[in-house]
């Protein structure tokens, strides 16, 4: 099957490298930044988002939107979503993945990542290198779970809620990361988070309200 890759930074480097392991046909990415011949891996840039009708029309099905910035990868997969593209998953080999866990669209799982029982990970979500979610989560829409995150049971996240590289979450009971919060890295998480709150440390305490500005 062939994807396009939207976005082209080093988030969307790892996606592809993820793409083409799992089996996909990388059929190019888009980006505001590229110029004609570049290219990523033998994957060339096929022009900015404004290409994504024409690309669709060439009979290229599926589409990732490989951005960091979680409300931007909402939108753009909206769009793509729009256009008639299938939003497809970056999943790679190496990722454990329970049977029982329910996927989205979007997704995308990185390396060595851990994804246990009865878990949902929501349309567009980020499981980056690496890091463990355990059973009986709800991974909201637009979420990042960094590199390097370990998730206990039980553990809610919010649509568009980031959690920090290396950070841990929960205690073996129910607990929630409220919708566009921010976790920061190296955080250590044993109580619900607000939405919209910016927590860091050991115990993760409040440092400010995310917001737009943040």
């Amino acid at each position: 099957m062939r994807i396009v890759v939207i976005g082209g930074g080093g988030h969307a480097k790892v996606v592809i490298e993820v793409l083409l392991a799992a089996g996909w046909e990388v059929a190019g990415y888009t980006d505001a930044g590229g110029r004609p011949g570049d290219a990523f891996g033998g994957i060339a840039w096929l022009g900015d988002d404004g290409a994504l009708p024409a690309i669709r029309d060439q009979g290229v099905e599926h589409a990732i939107v490989a951005l960091g910035d979680n409300a931007l990868r909402g939108r753009l997969a909206e769009r793509a979503a729009a256009l008639g593209f299938t939003l497809g998953n970056a999943i790679h080999p190496s990722a454990q993945i329970s049977p029982s866990v329910t996927l989205g669209r979007g997704i995308a799982v990185m390396a060595q990542a851990a994804v246990n029982a009865a878990t949902v990970l929501g349309d567009n979500c980020i499981v980056n290198t690496g890091a463990t979610v355990d059973h009986d989560n709800r991974i909201g829409k637009n979420v990042h779970i960094a590199p390097g995150c370990h998730l206990a049971g039980y553990v809610t996240v919010g649509d568009g809620a980031l959690v920090g590289v290396g950070s841990v979450v929960g205690r073996g009971r129910p607990l929630a990361i409220g919708a566009g919060a921010v976790v920061g890295a190296g955080s250590v998480v044993f109580n619900d988070v607000p939405p919209q709150a910016m927590v860091a440390g050991n115990p993760a305490r409040p440092l400010r309200r995310a917001g737009r500005e943040g």
